[in-house]
C-alpha cells in the first residue's frame, strides 16, 4: 500500500500563463522573491486532473488519515492521494477551491502565517499574491491548514533556506507562533519551505512533537517512508495527463 502527495502552488487560466517567466511574490512581510514558472499549472489542467481522480474513485486524504497510517498501522483506501497547496496564493481560492468543492474533495494548504495579507486584494494574474485570513477561513469545508513557518520562508540560495541557518530557539519560537494562529488547527504537521531542510531541522521537529513533515522530493510514500520526510510531487504546467496518471496510479 502506498499513497502519493500532489503539490500545487499557483494556477492560471491558460491564456494568462506566462510560459517560462517567473512571477513576483507579493505578501504581507518584506519579502523579495520570484515564483518559478514550473510551479504554475493551468486551470484547465487542474480541472482535468481532478476530474480524472473523481471518475476513477480516488479518495482524497486528510492529514489525520496519513498520521494514523504511519503511526497506528491503519489502512488507507486502495486509491488514495493527498492534495497539497503551498503558500496560499489567490488562485487557490479563485480556481482550485470551487473545483475541489464540486467533487467533495479534501485538501491541505501549508500557510506562511506572516505572509497573510490584512485584507483581501484584487486578483493579479501577473503577480503571486497571498490571500488574507478571512479568505482562507471561508474555505475550511475543503481545506485544512498546517504549518509552513511564520517568518522563515526565505532562502539564502537554491540549496540553503533560512530554516537551516537559524538557531534552535529561534526555530522553536517561529514554529510555535505559526501553530498558534487560529487558522492552523492541525498543530503537528509541517512543510519544509522550498523543500529544504537539515538533519537538525528534522530532529527538532521530532523533539517538538511534529508527527508529519513534507519535502519536495518526488515519489510515493509507504510504511517505510520516514513520516518527517514525506515525498511530494510538484504538479507543473509541463506535466501531461500520462505523467499525472503515472504519479497517482
Amino acid at each position: 500500500m502506498f499513497y502519493s502527495v500532489l503539490l500545487y502552488h499557483e494556477i492560471r487560466e491558460r491564456g494568462m500563463l506566462r510560459v517560462g517567466q517567473s512571477s513576483p511574490i507579493e505578501v504581507a512581510q518584506d519579502y523579495q522573491d520570484q515564483l518559478p514558472a514550473p510551479l504554475f499549472t493551468t486551470r484547465e489542467q487542474f480541472a482535468e486532473q481532478m476530474a480524472y481522480l473523481a471518475e476513477n474513485n480516488y479518495h482524497t486524504l486528510t492529514l489525520s488519515e496519513i498520521e494514523n497510517y504511519h503511526y497506528d498501522n491503519t489502512g488507507l483506501p486502495e486509491k488514495s492521494v493527498l492534495l497539497s497547496f503551498d503558500d496560499c496564493y489567490q488562485s487557490v481560492g479563485l480556481y482550485a477551491y470551487p473545483i475541489l468543492k464540486e467533487y467533495g474533495f479534501r485538501a491541505t494548504a501549508f500557510v506562511v502565517t506572516g505572509w497573510l495579507n490584512a485584507e483581501a486584494k484584487g486578483f493579479a494574474s501577473e503577480r503571486s499574491v497571498c490571500m488574507a485570513q478571512e479568505e482562507l477561513a471561508r474555505m475550511t469545508d475543503v481545506f485544512e491548514y498546517a504549518n509552513h513557518t511564520h517568518s522563515f520562508h526565505t532562502r539564502q540560495d537554491a540549496t540553503t533556506s533560512k530554516l537551516m541557518l537559524v538557531n534552535e530557539q529561534e526555530l522553536k519560537a517561529d514554529l510555535k507562533r505559526c501553530s498558534a494562529h487560529p487558522l492552523i488547527r492541525v498543530k503537528n504537521v509541517f512543510a519544509y519551505p522550498f523543500g529544504l531542510y537539515s538533519k537538525q531541522n528534522v530532529k527538532l521537529l521530532h523533539e517538538e512533537g511534529f508527527r508529519l513533515a513534507f519535502t519536495c522530493e518526488a515519489g510515493r510514500n509507504d510504511r517505510n517512508t520516514d513520516p518527517l520526510l514525506l515525498k511530494r510531487n510538484v504538479i507543473s504546467y509541463k506535466m501531461d495527463m500520462d505523467s499525472f496518471r503515472h504519479i497517482v496510479e
